[in-house]
């Protein structure tokens, strides 16, 4: 359903797909529920690589760039260890009734 759940407009995409092509009394829609799950992470070293490969682009300072580098969400994999809470549901929609 695209890039974490609602970046991009996909969500939009798929209810224009249910309401032009699902029938409303046989059709099935999987999945029929979409729920978003957040949790503290801390991952000192990949925040630093991330970070430090800005210092030096090609021989330029690029220092400037870093500031916004953990503003729009990202989609990745993180150890076990990273994770530092417990995941709590911020969104849990119906696909199939939801307008």
């Amino acid at each position: 359903m695209g890039y974490f759940l609602l970046y991009e407009s996909m969500l939009d995409c798929v209810l224009w797909a249910r309401d032009k092509y699902l029938n409303k009394k046989t059709g099935k829609m999987l999945p029929d529920r979409a729920q978003m799950y957040i949790a503290a992470i801390e991952d000192h070293e990949y925040m630093g690589e991330k970070k430090e490969y800005w210092d030096n682009v090609y021989g330029f300072d690029m220092k400037i760039m870093s500031g916004s580098l953990f503003k729009d969400p990202m989609v990745d994999t993180v150890p076990a260890n990273a994770v530092m809470s417990d995941s709590c549901c911020i969104l849990d929609v119906d696909l199939v009734n939801m307008k």
